[in-house]
């Protein structure tokens, strides 16, 4: 007589499973870079990553900061890049961001410059 029972296997199976995506889920500890970036919207991130490539200390500061205070609950909400670009500036760093003017031509956007070029010939 056998101890195999395939439907008691298939319940241990689906189990172990879960146990195993519980533990992942707990093991993954969030960065407060990770806890911002939840926050941010628009073009926040944008925004955030070029202002860590032009001051990295500066910013891995403010992101601390900014994590701290989401944690704690005195900031609630969103943040657009518009408004972090903003705070950025207002504390002195001068974030520069890549500005591109595009427009509508014959229903697909292009540039300014590409439609100025088009214009002078």
């Amino acid at each position: 007589m056998s101890d195999y029972d395939p439907e008691l296997e298939i319940i241990k199976a689906r189990k172990l499973k879960e146990l195993k995506r519980k533990a992942e889920t707990k093991s993954k500890v969030k960065t407060d870079r990770d806890i911002l970036v939840e926050h941010l919207v628009d073009r926040g991130t944008e925004v955030l990553a070029t202002a860590e490539t032009q001051y990295p200390k500066e910013t891995a500061i403010i992101i601390s900061k900014l994590a701290e205070l989401f944690k704690s609950g005195e900031l609630q909400g969103t943040i657009s890049g518009g408004n972090l670009l903003s705070l950025f500036r207002t504390i002195g760093l001068r974030v520069r961001m890549d500005t591109k003017i595009r427009i509508e031509d014959h229903g697909k956007l292009i540039s300014l410059s590409e439609r100025l070029k088009s214009k002078e010939d």
